[in-house]
């Protein structure tokens, strides 16, 4: 069964936790995720921060120093002001082009093909290229053998409401780990996407977690590949 939303954090691996939040998208509860990755030094470096709390804050600082807070694409930046203000002294990382779309929005380090050197001991990442308007990046977490997407893939086996069912169905996405419908749309160049993607099927990926749906714990790599035979 699905994770309550709202549950705090949870364990995946001594290193990798999560947290479920609600999130609402076109008038759908649709569900978001933030993943923690402690890093080397015992450092936390945080993917896509859910909406912020006082109480969402005093678990992830139970957890270790804030280091970095990480918009993964164009879009998963909206919670980034809050969390970034709460933790003045953790680095800001974000895509290439955010800093046009959000000016007001603090932003310490440009996300690129090399991971940073504050994390490059224990994370890789892609930068998915061919589809502009999403400019999302991949992260694979080495230690738990663990890939972190983002809006690339959806992965909903359970929903609350008949409108999340519809618009799994609707997304293509409904009892399937799969890109959704929209990111079709959104690839202008299936090459460059194809080329990007390649590198990430490299790694030795067991478990994916998702910002929408839920996480998959075994098969990863060979989901990700069927995810991706479209292109």
């Amino acid at each position: 069964m699905p994770t309550p939303p709202d549950a705090g954090l949870r364990k995946l691996s001594d290193d990798v936790h999560v947290m479920d939040a609600p999130f609402n998208f076109l008038g759908i509860e649709v569900g978001g995720r933030m993943t923690v990755l402690r890093l080397p030094d015992g450092g936390l470096w945080v993917h896509s921060p859910v909406a912020f709390t006082p109480e969402r804050r005093a678990a992830v600082e139970a957890l270790g120093p804030v280091r970095f807070l990480v918009a993964p694409n164009l879009y998963h930046h909206l919670h980034l002001p809050d969390w970034s203000a709460a933790f003045p002294d953790a680095r800001v990382a974000a895509p290439p082009g955010l800093r046009a779309k959000k000016p007001a929005l603090r932003i310490d380090l440009e996300l690129g093909d090399a991971p940073d050197a504050g994390w490059a001991s224990a994370v890789d990442q892609v930068h998915v290229r061919g589809m502009p308007k999403l400019g999302e990046f991949l992260f694979f977490h080495r230690p738990s053998r663990t890939l972190l997407a983002t809006d690339l893939v959806f992965h909903y086996q359970h929903a609350d409401s008949w409108k999340l069912r519809l618009y799994a169905r609707l997304e293509r996405v409904w009892k399937r780990f799969a890109a959704p419908l929209l990111i079709r749309v959104l690839t202008k160049d299936r090459k460059a996407a194809r080329t990007s993607l390649q590198r990430a099927l490299q790694w030795d990926v067991e478990r994916v977690v998702v910002c929408h749906g839920e996480v998959l714990e075994h098969g990863g790599q060979k989901a990700l590949h069927d995810a991706f035979t479209w292109l």
